[in-house]
């Protein structure tokens, strides 16, 4: 922080934004001496209405009181609005009939930035007029010279980057492309409008040119009519057919982006210009032209990457030459954002982003790290996704949920892996009737055929004896519905109570009153492959407040048993088409989840782990889960396996 001579710095909590001045005490003054004017001056400046006080300008020639005011507001240029308290600092000091006053001047800058400086007020005696004040920018500041105003410029600091798990920035500057038309090169518009949309079709990319024939008419001749921007390589697959229409114009520039257009946008969210509304929140710390956080991480840290602008008061105007800077009176430095330090890993996100690109429904996926918790993956379909789905859903679980139970019912051991456990087309409890999917009856099986042939009349069996605690408690130990803290938000699961027969049944299957996130599920899995619970990891820098505490070790021999379940999933059950996925082996778990009564429509899901990859993937509306879901896996992992 820097001030010109006279000037020091006092910081305190902010006022209103208005030209308030408080005058200061003037104990013992006297009406009828410098006192009385001094203290009639600086009352009358703080309440608008001077005309208790004479004034003089510096050649004696009288000066109408509205005419002071006038120029105090002109002479505080940018400031006029600003908050400024003024006091007398202690007595006039009187020679003859000339007399001296300091006064102290504590502005709030855009901010809430103080500056405080100290001026001199000079007064003088005319006769029967007695005492009056001179009037000369002076007072306002000891360096203002006639026709000088303060001039009041903002420092933008410098946002701070989101980095990924290698601490590098995700958001770096990256080549574009400006893509529009110059209107005296249009000679045919409708071929012009015909090749654009052929030409962004090949990258499905849709721009609306209805108007722009009006936009081109209302041009100059030679201006850019911008159409939209593309990422260079997003250019370059259309750049001849481009080139080759009259008209096109184009403009490479960088600008901050993510790795691409769809990496984690939902999770990461925007930086924009500062709207009205964000303006109107943040008065003294934003302005027209500033940009902000929309959306996800950029929004919720906002503050932290914005890091605080500087400000600077200059004198413009008066006896500069033309050409001059302005003489800068007091500067605060910008302090640049911190960055926000995530586990995203970028091959992983940007192979999630990839497997969810084809779909229509919204859709999610999430990639764990087995060996430590770190979320390596948060992608959102279609395009990307608006709302972060995959950390903040509520959803059913489905028949994912059976390696949760299977977990409880293999650790309270209701049943092993091989036990022999009817699977029947229906079972009846209290009355209601559930059955499998396409009726399938497997008959009397082991345990594990059962699990992976995702026979759901044969959890309904064994529900009763698991209990609503022997639920509870499987899936606690996996971490559901545990009060987490990554950083963002996240929702951990909502565990059905389980508290009647019907209840419990459909609960042991993943259905009733059960809603877990991607998030969850995928946090659950990578229990399971590591052997023990540990609260998902997201953003490192600054450290989330409350992490959930690592869960105690899972059984060995249930765990144990549980993954061999789960690889049967994927050799010769229902996730069969990861059979021969490379990058080794994969256990999982599909799962089908009913989510309103009336509708035959479900929710596609499948959890599992590769190696230390962990994942959960949910499509909503999406089927079966080998119908939507297992596709998403396949290619999720043939991606990262390249």
């Amino acid at each position: 922080m820097h001030s010109g001579p006279y000037l020091s710095v006092r910081r305190a909590v902010g006022a209103a934004v208005t030209l308030a001045l408080v005058a200061g005490g003037l104990a013992g003054c006297s009406k009828d001496g410098p006192e009385g004017t001094l203290d009639d001056f600086v009352a009358g400046w703080r309440s608008g209405d001077l005309s208790k006080v004479g004034f003089v300008g510096a050649d004696g020639g009288k000066i109408a009181a509205p005419t002071v005011l006038e120029q105090i507001k002109a002479v505080s240029g940018d400031l006029a609005k600003q908050p400024l308290t003024v006091t007398a600092a202690g007595e006039p000091k009187t020679t003859g009939d000339n007399a001296t006053s300091t006064l102290k001047l504590d502005w709030t800058l855009p901010g809430d930035v103080k500056w405080s400086y100290e001026s001199t007020l000079r007064l003088t005696k005319q006769n029967s007029d007695g005492w009056r004040v001179v009037w000369e920018p002076t007072v306002l500041h000891s360096d203002l010279t006639s026709g000088d105003k303060f001039q009041v410029a903002r420092l933008k600091a410098d946002r701070a980057s989101i980095l990924d798990a290698a601490g590098k920035p995700i958001v770096t500057p990256r080549p574009v492309v400006m893509i529009g038309v110059e209107p005296q090169r249009v000679t045919d518009l409708a071929a012009l409008r015909t090749g654009l949309a052929a030409e962004f079709k090949k990258i499905g990319v849709t721009v609306d040119t209805a108007n722009l024939g009006d936009r081109i008419k209302n041009a100059d001749p030679g201006a850019f009519v911008d159409l939209i921007t593309l990422r260079e390589p997003d250019y370059t697959k259309i750049r001849p057919g481009l080139r080759a229409l009259n008209g096109t114009v184009f403009i490479k520039e960088d600008r901050d982006l993510a790795p691409t257009r769809v990496f984690a946008r939902a999770l990461l969210g925007t930086v924009d210009a500062a709207t009205a509304e964000d303006i109107e929140k943040n008065p003294q710390t934003l302005v027209q032209g500033d940009t902000v956080g929309h959306g996800g991480l950029q929004q919720k840290y906002d503050t932290q990457l914005r890091g605080t602008a500087g400000v600077s008061v200059a004198i413009s105007g008066g006896t500069d030459t033309e050409g001059d800077a302005p003489r800068a009176l007091f500067t605060t430095d910008p302090a640049a954002g911190k960055p926000v330090r995530t586990t995203i890993d970028v091959r992983t996100q940007v192979a999630a982003d990839q497997a969810l690109s084809t779909q229509k429904q919204p859709s999610s996926l999430v990639a764990i790290k087995v060996s430590d918790g770190s979320v390596l993956a948060v992608a959102n379909g279609p395009d990307g996704g608006t709302v972060n789905t995959a950390l903040t859903g509520q959803v059913a679980p489905g028949s994912t949920f059976k390696a949760v139970s299977a977990y409880g019912i293999l650790q309270k051991k209701v049943a092993t892996a091989d036990t022999t456990v009817a699977c029947p087309k229906n079972a009846v409890v209290s009355g209601r009737s559930f059955k499998n999917s396409h009726d399938e009856a497997l008959g009397n099986v082991p345990f594990h055929v059962d699990f992976a042939k995702s026979c759901n009349t044969a959890f309904v069996g064994l529900a009763p004896k698991l209990g609503a605690d022997g639920l509870k408690a499987a899936s606690e130990a996996l971490g559901l519905g545990g009060k987490w803290d990554l950083g963002v938000d996240a929702f951990s699961g909502k565990l059905s109570p389980a508290d009647s027969p019907t209840e419990l049944a459909a609960a042991a299957f993943g259905q009733g009153a059960t809603a877990v996130s991607p998030l969850a599920m995928a946090g659950a899995t990578a229990a399971i492959a590591r052997g023990q619970f540990k609260q998902p990891a997201l953003v490192l820098e600054p450290a989330p407040a409350a992490p959930a505490a690592d869960g105690a070790a899972l059984d060995p021999a249930s765990v144990t048993a549980l993954r061999k379940m789960m690889r049967e999933v994927v050799t010769a059950g229902t996730g069969t088409a990861l059979r021969d996925t490379p990058g080794g082996a994969v256990y999982g778990k599909t799962g089908t989840a009913e989510f309103a009564e009336g509708t035959e429509d479900t929710h596609s899901w499948f959890i599992g782990w590769q190696g230390d990859v962990a994942f959960a993937v949910m499509v909503q509306k999406g089927g079966a889960g080998s119908e939507a879901a297992v596709p998403i896996v396949e290619t999720f992992l043939r991606n990262l396996a390249k």
